[in-house]
C-alpha cells in the first residue's frame, strides 16, 4: 500500500537480543498463548476490484473520512497483495492456535469484497482483542526492500489508550522479523518503524493495533520471498514470535 514519506522524528533501534519467548514447531503440544485473542486481518479482499462502487464509499477512518478500502497491490508476475494477505494470515493463524491463541480473521475468504476499513478495526473491539494485527504488503518503487510496522498515532476519542500499547507491540513484533533474519525496509519509517494516523483500521480497533508491511512486492528480493511458500512460513514463524514477545 503506498506509504507517506514522513517518518517520525526517531524510532528505537532494534533490540540487541536477549532472551524472549519464542513459539516452537506447530506440531509441538504448548499453549504459551492460552487465554489471548488475536485478530488477524488480511488486507484487502480478492474480489474488490469488482466491487469499486461499494469499496470507494466513504467511512469513519478514526474523526475523518476515508475510502471503505482499495484493491492492493500486487507482484509483477500477478501474485495479488490480498492473496499473499490471505495466504500468510492462514499460516499465521494456525501458529497461533495452535499456541492456545483464540484467532478470529476480518474475512473468511479472498473470493468477496470489504469488510470496510472501519469494521476490520471494530472486529478486535467487539471482541475485546489483545491485539489486531493487519497483515499487507507495500507496492513501492522497485528498488526499495524490506519490511515494517504501522502503530497509529494518538487520536482523542480514538487511539489514546492503544497508540503506546500498539507502539510496544510494533516493535517487539520488528525485533522477532530481525532474530529470524529478515531486514527493515530501506524506504519508509525508521528502523522498521513508523507511526501513523491516517489509518482507519488501527484508529478504530480501540485495543492495541499494528499493521505490518511484510515487504515490497515490486522489489524482486521481497516478491521471491512472498511467493514461495517457504518464505511465507518464514514470516509466519517471526511473526507469532513477535506476538509471544509482545503478550508474554
Amino acid at each position: 500500500m503506498p506509504m507517506p514519506t514522513t517518518p517520525p522524528a526517531s524510532s528505537p533501534a532494534p533490540s540487541s537480543p536477549t532472551p524472549a519467548p519464542t513459539l516452537a514447531s506447530p506440531t509441538q503440544p504448548q499453549t504459551p498463548l492460552a487465554g489471548a485473542v488475536i485478530v488477524l486481518d488480511p488486507g484487502h479482499n480478492g474480489s474488490n476490484a469488482d466491487h469499486l462502487d461499494e469499496i470507494n464509499k466513504l467511512v469513519d477512518a478514526g474523526g475523518f473520512k476515508k475510502p471503505c478500502n482499495n484493491v492492493g497491490t500486487g507482484t509483477a508476475s500477478g501474485y495479488l497483495e490480498s492473496a499473499f494477505n490471505w495466504d500468510l494470515a492462514k499460516l499465521l493463524a494456525t501458529r497461533l492456535r495452535t499456541h492456545g491463541a483464540t484467532v478470529i480473521l476480518t474475512r473468511k475468504s479472498n473470493d468477496g469484497w470489504g469488510p470496510c476499513i472501519d469494521e476490520r478495526g471494530q472486529i478486535a473491539a467487539r471482541n475485546d482483542a489483545d491485539l489486531l494485527l493487519s497483515i499487507h504488503a507495500d507496492g513501492s518503487s522497485a528498488g526499495n526492500r524490506g519490511f515494517h510496522l504501522i502503530s497509529p498515532a494518538s487520536l482523542t476519542g480514538y487511539t489514546g489508550r492503544t497508540a503506546a500499547p500498539s507502539r510496544r507491540a510494533a516493535v517487539d513484533i520488528r525485533d522477532a522479523l530481525v532474530a529470524a533474519g529478515l531486514r527493515p525496509a530501506n524506504y519508509a519509517g525508521s528502523k522498521g518503524l513508523i507511526v501513523r494516523s491516517d489509518l482507519g483500521t488501527l484508529n478504530r480497533a480501540e485495543t492495541p493495533a499494528v499493521m505490518v508491511e511484510c515487504g515490497n512486492m515490486l522489489n524482486a528480493g521481497d516478491a521471491a520471498l512472498m511467493t514461495s511458500r517457504a518464505g511465507r512460513s518464514k514470516l509466519a514463524a517471526a511473526l507469532a514470535d513477535g506476538i509471544a514477545r509482545y503478550l508474554t
